[in-house]
């Protein structure tokens, strides 16, 4: 053997030797997802809806119960982007744009919510159990609720997570589940924005409904898509105005509530709500539905982007909004409360 060979040889078995040393070294453990964070919110209560007419409360089907402006020290409490409050109408579960969840309890006095307690924050965490943050995946939008299940659209990368919150809490792990072939597609920054679960003995029970902010179909409507359940496949909500979808929940008559909004520089934001029929979903269906709520900046409205909706103990159907502050100094997130009239 040549000089030349024995050094290659040697410089082979020296890789060799070193590749088994490192795969019989201990590799350290991953590290252990952080604790959720106690964090203080203040509260400022919203008085009226309307600022210029302090004693109106009806707003077409409507009712309005009462709202805050919340505000907290912590730098990363901001950026509300989705909301959904448990059975009892106190405790919620909600997420920011940057992938952290929030949970807390609102306090009322006499019906109208009069404080936020018992926060805490938390990374969303993916299924290596880091945050899904630092894969990139942080723009979270949406909530959707099957029990003790949660689903979380991404809105930059159009996906969706389940996670077994029922059993693990703000420390469980997001498994993405299997999509439409047509949700990839979806603009990076209007893609999922609404998500929500139909449940039994509601028409589509066993589907989860997910609609995009601005994915637009060829005739301009926004597209959404049925996943799971009896008649899974992709439909079109009417868009009118230029609003833009932000949420969505069903209602107790077997509807969805879906959430809109419009921003332009010289009018400001508008929101509004519409009401759909749960059978008006079918795979190719344009659907549409009746205006319930309309509001500009004469009113207190914000960014809203988060929508739940729960009875009340009394039995009365409540709507409660969230916004999302983009974290900004120029906006706010506020919390308002309505009851729907008459259901």
């Amino acid at each position: 053997m040549s000089a030349g060979s024995r050094g290659v040889l040697s410089a082979a078995i020296v890789l060799f030797v070193s590749i088994l040393v490192s795969s019989a070294s201990p590799q350290p453990a991953p590290r252990a997802p952080d604790a959720p964070l106690h964090i203080t919110i203040n509260a400022v209560p919203i008085e009226a809806f309307e600022p210029g007419n302090q004693g109106r409360v009806r707003f077409g089907p409507l009712e309005f119960r009462g709202g805050l402006e919340l505000s907290s020290s912590y730098r990363e409490f901001g950026g509300v982007s989705a909301l959904r409050l448990f059975p009892d109408g106190e405790h919620f579960i909600s997420l920011t744009d940057k992938g952290r969840w929030i949970r807390g309890r609102i306090a009322y006095q006499r019906g109208r919510p009069v404080a936020v307690e018992d926060v805490e924050m938390a990374p969303i965490l993916g299924p290596d159990g880091r945050p899904l943050a630092g894969r990139g995946w942080y723009d979270a939008e949406s909530i959707a609720m099957d029990g003790g299940t949660l689903y979380v659209g991404i809105e930059r990368v159009n996906r969706i997570v389940r996670f077994d919150y029922g059993r693990q809490g703000l420390l469980a792990r997001g498994q993405p589940i299997p999509l439409p072939a047509g949700i990839a597609s979806l603009p990076n920054n209007k893609g999922l924005e609404c998500l929500e679960f139909v449940p039994s003995p509601m028409p589509g029970a066993g589907t989860l409904i997910a609609i995009s902010e601005r994915g637009l179909d060829s005739a301009g409507n926004i597209r959404g898509f049925l996943i799971g359940g009896p008649t899974p496949g992709e439909f079109s909500v009417a868009r009118h105005d230029d609003f833009d979808v932000s949420d969505c929940a069903i209602l107790p008559d077997a509807s969805l509530a879906l959430l809109e909004r419009r921003f332009t520089w010289t009018t400001g934001i508008a929101v509004r709500l519409r009401r759909i029929p749960l059978t008006a979903f079918a795979p190719g269906a344009v659907v549409d539905g009746d205006l319930i709520l309309s509001a500009d900046m004469g009113y207190q409205i914000d960014n809203l982007e988060g929508l739940s909706v729960n009875r009340t103990s009394r039995g009365d159907v409540m709507l409660t909004m969230v916004s999302d502050d983009n974290f900004s100094r120029l906006q706010r997130t506020i919390l308002l409360q309505f009851t729907l009239i008459g259901e």
